[in-house]
C-alpha cells in the first residue's frame, strides 16, 4: 500500500510554472460551504420548522450592489429539509446578524421585538425634541430628577451595607471577648487543678535524705513508709471488724464438759456440756 501514496511529483528540468494558463471564472461565482442555520425559521412552502444550529451544504455569493461601509454582503442558498425548497439569507453587518431573504420566515424573538421598540421610541423622542424646544427641556429635567433619584439611592445602600459592616465587626469583636473570657475561665479551672493535684502529690509524697558521707541524696517516696513510726495491724482494719473484734474479746470464754452415757442397745454416746 506504501508504494501507492505519491507524496512527491516530478517536475522537469524545462518546466516553467508561468506558462501554465490560468483558469477563467466568472466574475460572481458561487462556491459551496458547509454552514449551520444562524437562526430558526419557518419553510414559507410547506411550514416546516427548522431549528437554530441545523447543518446545509449551502451555496455562498457576494450581493451585488449592497454593502455597509466597504463591508461585502454575502448570500447564501440552502434547501427546505422536508420539500427542498429553496431558502436564501444574507449577512447583516449593521445589526450583527443575518437577515431571512426569500423561501422562509423567521420565527419570533422577543428580544428582538424589544430592541426594536426601544430603537423606535428613541427615534421618536430625539425626533420630537428637534421640533419642540420646551419638550427638550422637560426631559433634561426629568432625565436629572431620575439621576438624582438613582444617587440617592446609591447612596443609601452604600450607608447600609456600611452599617451591615459595623455592626458585623462589633458583633465579631464581642464574640471574640466572649471566647476569651470563656479560654480565661478554662485556663482558671485548668490551673486550680492543677494545683489541687500538686497539693495531693505533696501530702502523699515526701522527700527524704539518703546516703552516707558529706552529700546526701534526696529520694521521693511515699510518706507512710517515710514515716519512722509504723502504723499498727488494729489501726489498719475498720471500724466494723475492730467492734467484732472487741466483742469478742469481752465475751467470756465458755467450757464444754464431756458426758459419756450409753443408750438402750449398749453404745456410749459422748455429750458435750457447758459449765
Amino acid at each position: 500500500m506504501s508504494e501507492r501514496k505519491v507524496l512527491n511529483k516530478y517536475f522537469p528540468p524545462d518546466f516553467d510554472p508561468d506558462l501554465i494558463p490560468r483558469r477563467k471564472q466568472p466574475r460572481n461565482s458561487q462556491q459551496v460551504v458547509r454552514l449551520m442555520a444562524p437562526f430558526s425559521m419557518r419553510c414559507n412552502t410547506c411550514g416546516e420548522y427548522i431549528y437554530k444550529g441545523k447543518k446545509f451544504n449551502a451555496r455562498k455569493e457576494t450581493v451585488e450592489g449592497e454593502d455597509y461601509y466597504g463591508i461585502k454582503i454575502f448570500r447564501f442558498y440552502i434547501k427546505c429539509t422536508l420539500c427542498s425548497a429553496e431558502i436564501t439569507f444574507k449577512t447583516d453587518p449593521k445589526n450583527t446578524d443575518y437577515a431571512a431573504e426569500h423561501g422562509a420566515s423567521r420565527n419570533f424573538e422577543p428580544w428582538r421585538e424589544e430592541q426594536a421598540v426601544e430603537e423606535e421610541d428613541r427615534l421618536a423622542k430625539l425626533e420630537e425634541e428637534e421640533n419642540n424646544p420646551m419638550k427638550v427641556l422637560e426631559n433634561r429635567t426629568t432625565d436629572s430628577k431620575r439621576e438624582m433619584d438613582i444617587l440617592d439611592a446609591l447612596q443609601d445602600i452604600r450607608a447600609r451595607n456600611a452599617r451591615n459592616e459595623r455592626v458585623g465587626n462589633s458583633a465579631d469583636l464581642l464574640s471574640r471577648i466572649a471566647m476569651e473570657e470563656i479560654e480565661n475561665q478554662e485556663d482558671l479551672e485548668q490551673k486550680r487543678l492543677e494545683e489541687e493535684d500538686e497539693k495531693l502529690v505533696r501530702e502523699v509524697f515526701s522527700k527524704i535524705p539518703q546516703g552516707s558521707g558529706g552529700g546526701s541524696e534526696e529520694v521521693t517516696t511515699v510518706k507512710r513508709k517515710a514515716d519512722a513510726v509504723e502504723p499498727t495491724v488494729h489501726s489498719l482494719l475498720s471500724d466494723s471488724t475492730r467492734a467484732l473484734m472487741d466483742l469478742k474479746a469481752v465475751k467470756p470464754d465458755l467450757k464444754r464438759k464431756k458426758v459419756e452415757t450409753k443408750n438402750a442397745l449398749g453404745i456410749k454416746v459422748v455429750k458435750k456440756k457447758k459449765t
